[in-house]
């Protein structure tokens, strides 16, 4: 099969999306969280067998029961999570327990030797980055040209401030080097849109006043699905393309208590926890210099801040510039490019968590096709 590809460290599928946007077709993917799995598997046609819920290391353990699928791969890609980054970190990565998930990495592309690979990751892995040449190098030899560079998603069409490091390398003659050009080269023929391009047309929402009821369906703070007739903006025709989609998804609201609420209610767009409107209800006065993002109400007019999985606790950090509510699922799904007949699965806090750790799709989208140009 031409242009397949191997997701590690899959999630929900949003580097992978981008990927099949591009021309490229998964044969395999891998995650040890089931619950993001069970999104992966339900948004695409991809064989259950072709799925491996479980961790990185017994995948290389058990890779012979599936190298029938990593036979002259294409492209192996994923950002294998790594907590050994710092500066201050003396310990060498490979060495150190806690970014065993990256050796593991190499270990799969030392196996599976595919054409290109595609590492995503923090901006804080350029602490590491010439340690993490060689240790490449070293599992790898000199058989692949390897470049790196940092990408900020909202140059891409993406609604939001994300930079990421990318790291590029192939075996087939071609200079990585070339190819992060070229993908810098798009920025320039890219839309830009802002946070109230990307989800102003979404229903509006009240507030969530009462506690663990995440199971009620209503008008007034959201559905888990229901039908819907969009308006047709640009941005809507940037993640969806001529798609027509009938059925709204995940846009729901999460608890919060009074106090929160009025904390919300109060903020001008682009305030922060330090803002005099919440003087005397804002809880961490003693800390405000630790907690001055607390609280954050996002701007219509800017880019909205990069979406994480700390919105699985809450979304403080994300208050909607106009509703006194914290973003949806589906709103911080749309800021990070995914398309509205995406659907997440799980409890609504994983939504949240599934959404913040994806990269975003139209990024992820724009990197696989200037790869594929060399396949």
């Amino acid at each position: 099969m031409s242009n397949n590809f191997v997701d590690l460290f899959a999630g929900c599928g949003g580097l992978s999306l981008g990927m099949e946007k591009a021309g490229f077709q998964v044969v395999f993917a891998s995650d040890i969280d089931p619950i993001c799995s069970q999104t992966y598997i339900a948004n695409r046609t991809l064989d259950r067998e072709k799925i491996f819920v479980g961790d990185i290391t017994d995948l290389n353990r058990r890779y012979s029961e599936f190298a029938e699928n990593f036979t002259d791969v294409s492209l192996v890609c994923g950002g294998p999570p790594c907590q050994g980054f710092s500066m201050a970190n003396r310990q060498h990565l490979i060495n150190d327990p806690r970014n065993n998930l990256y050796k593991e990495y190499l270990i799969f592309l030392q196996k599976s030797r595919p054409k290109f690979f595609v590492m995503e990751n923090v901006k804080g892995m350029l602490n590491k980055i010439d340690e993490i040449l060689i240790d490449i190098k070293d599992y790898l030899g000199e058989e692949y040209d390897v470049f790196y560079d940092v990408f900020n998603a909202k140059n891409f069409g993406v609604p939001q401030n994300r930079e990421r490091l990318i790291l590029i390398g192939n075996r087939i003659g071609v200079s990585s080097k070339h190819i992060m050009k070229e993908i810098h080269n798009r920025e320039s023929t890219m839309p830009r849109f802002t946070l109230c391009d990307a989800i102003a047309d979404l229903p509006q929402l009240e507030p969530n006043r009462i506690k663990n009821n995440n199971k009620i369906e209503c008008a007034e703070t959201g559905y888990t699905c229901i039908e819907y007739s969009y308006v047709t903006t640009p941005f809507y025709s940037f993640i969806n393309g001529e798609k027509k989609i009938d059925f709204l998804h995940n846009h729901k609201n999460r608890y919060n208590n009074d106090r929160d609420i009025e904390i919300f209610s109060r903020l001008p767009q682009g305030a922060n926890s330090l803002h005099e409107s919440i003087a005397d209800i804002m809880p961490y006065k003693s800390r405000n210099g630790i907690f001055k993002d607390k609280y954050y109400k996002l701007r219509y007019d800017d880019m909205c801040k990069t979406i994480t999985s700390h919105m699985k606790f809450d979304c403080n950090m994300y208050i909607h510039p106009t509703q006194a509510r914290g973003l949806s699922p589906r709103e911080a799904a749309r800021i990070q490019t995914f398309p509205d007949d995406f659907v997440f699965y799980g409890p609504q806090n994983s939504w949240y968590k599934q959404i913040g750790n994806a990269v975003p799709v139209k990024l992820a989208q724009v990197i696989g096709e200037e790869v594929i140009k060399y396949l």
